[in-house]
């Protein structure tokens, strides 16, 4: 698997869609995934706006529960790779930060369709 660092400084306002979530190992028994530290995996779905284009949502993973993190809120990812990956006639990239931190005095806001 390919890895590959991303400029986050290039992705323009990092926002939280959807707040973290363990991330499971099987749905069926509510396993959760550990990293190679034995540390709980998380999920944040962030939204990605660059250069007033289209909005992107990508999942980006995290050992240990991020702290802080609301719906709406403007954060920042530290750290971020992303990984190229193919099963069978599948691919897709995924995603994967050091820490994501909530951006100091941010409103959070929830509203449909808004800037990122």
């Amino acid at each position: 698997m390919q890895s590959i660092p991303v400029d986050t400084t290039r992705l323009g306002v990092l926002r939280c869609a959807i707040a973290p979530e363990a991330k499971l190992n099987n749905p069926e028994t509510q396993e959760v995934k550990k990293d190679r530290d034995g540390n709980p995996v998380y999920t944040v779905a962030v939204t990605v706006r660059q250069d007033r284009r289209r909005i992107s949502v990508i999942e980006i993973a995290v050992s240990g529960e991020p702290k802080g993190i609301q719906e709406g809120q403007i954060i920042k990812v530290t750290g971020l790779t992303a990984f190229a990956w193919a099963m069978g006639d599948r691919h897709g990239i995924s995603f994967r930060a050091d820490a994501i931190t909530p951006v100091s005095g941010t409103a959070t806001t929830q509203s449909k369709g808004g800037d990122a």
